[in-house]
């Protein structure tokens, strides 16, 4: 860790010589400070966990005292509530919600999270579409397929599934998706009226939403308590912090330039992991009582599993279950209750399009 600080530390002094080497040639330069994205330097994580994940050193007592926050059943009252609105709305006016997923290549990953969802909606009756493109396929494909699936007025919702492969201008694409079909919650201005007192969002982002619900439905007070966010990504990380912050928690985020990390996640009553970094988060980040929400879906190979591996978070477990008070498994945790967030958002916008109540 002392050597990743030391490489960012440079990179920084770097950055900050060259800003003013540039000042002192630009007559226009008035300020100091450089722009933001000159800064935006990738979180590049060294994971504190054992490379053979199958046999983690056990240093706790054998005993399991955290209670499992159980995702799956959570999701299931849910989905269940989602199944007799769309019922409720199909018989009223005659349509049901419709989402549109667009995939991008062949992660392993990815295409579980896809089938998720394809299946969860099925279950709760919303019609679904997935627009399908290859790994080496134009920013021009993927803008054609949001284009359609704008103009189709049967389709409420348009989830870009991500990563995108890194020829692809990601923001450009999100930035493209229709403020009212953005059901992930992805789009500016629904991410900065999540960052405005006051302001109402159409979308909260799902995995977010999903981990209040969680903390909610398994009877966790936010208020007035501190919670730590590992991470700091656009898609998680970010928003559950501005999330935590609405529902009045005192908030702080631990990424890759953080110093001391463990000591700063030591201090939180909840603690929200999201570096997709595998067992990042040991026992020893943790203080005793602690409620952890796993959010990291890492793949490690398992010949022994359906699709040939299995998904590890990125909170150790087997010592995390022996420190916190209450965890959430990974998977069976997160995952579902996100799914299930997505196809609450899509039915959100299907009543919203068609003035249903």
């Amino acid at each position: 860790m002392a050597l990743l600080y030391k490489s960012l530390s440079r990179k920084v002094l770097l950055t900050s010589a060259a800003m003013k080497r540039r000042i002192t040639t630009d007559a226009c330069q008035i300020l100091m400070s450089p722009s933001l994205t000159s800064i935006d330097f990738p979180d590049i994580w060294t994971s504190s966990s054992c490379s053979d994940y199958s046999s983690i050193t056990k240093s706790y007592d054998d005993q399991q005292t955290a209670t499992v926050i159980d995702g799956r059943v959570i999701a299931e009252e849910i989905t269940s509530g989602i199944t007799s609105e769309v019922r409720r709305m199909k018989n009223a006016t005659g349509n049901i919600p419709g989402l549109a997923v667009i995939m991008v290549g062949q992660r392993r990953d990815s295409q579980t999270y896809v089938r998720n969802k394809i299946a969860a909606c099925e279950e709760a009756g919303i019609k679904s579409e997935i627009s399908n493109l290859p790994e080496d396929c134009t920013e021009d494909q993927v803008l054609n397929a949001l284009s359609r699936f704008h103009e189709d007025p049967s389709i409420h919702g348009i989830l870009v599934q991500l990563p995108l492969p890194q020829h692809l201008d990601e923001s450009k694409i999100l930035n493209s998706v229709h403020l009212e079909k953005d059901v992930d919650g992805f789009h500016p201005l629904n991410m900065g009226n999540l960052a405005m007192r006051g302001r109402e969002p159409l979308f909260l982002p799902c995995t977010p939403k999903g981990c209040i619900e969680l903390l909610i439905r398994s009877g966790v007070e936010i208020t007035g308590k501190r919670a730590v966010v590992i991470g700091r990504s656009n898609i998680v990380g970010l928003p559950t912090s501005l999330l935590l912050q609405r529902h009045h928690a005192t908030v702080s985020i631990v990424h890759a330039f953080t110093r001391n990390p463990e000591q700063i996640a030591r201090e939180a009553d909840i603690v929200v992991a999201a570096a997709g970094v595998p067992n990042l988060v040991r026992g020893s980040w943790l203080k005793p009582g602690a409620i952890v929400i796993d959010v990291g879906t890492n793949p490690v190979e398992d010949p022994s599993c359906e699709f040939g591996y299995r998904l590890i978070g990125d909170v150790c477990y087997e010592e995390a279950s022996r420190v916190a008070s209450a965890i959430t498994p990974v998977p069976g945790g997160v995952g579902p209750v996100t799914v299930a967030m997505l196809l609450l958002n899509t039915l959100e916008s299907a009543k919203r399009a068609h003035n249903f109540a």
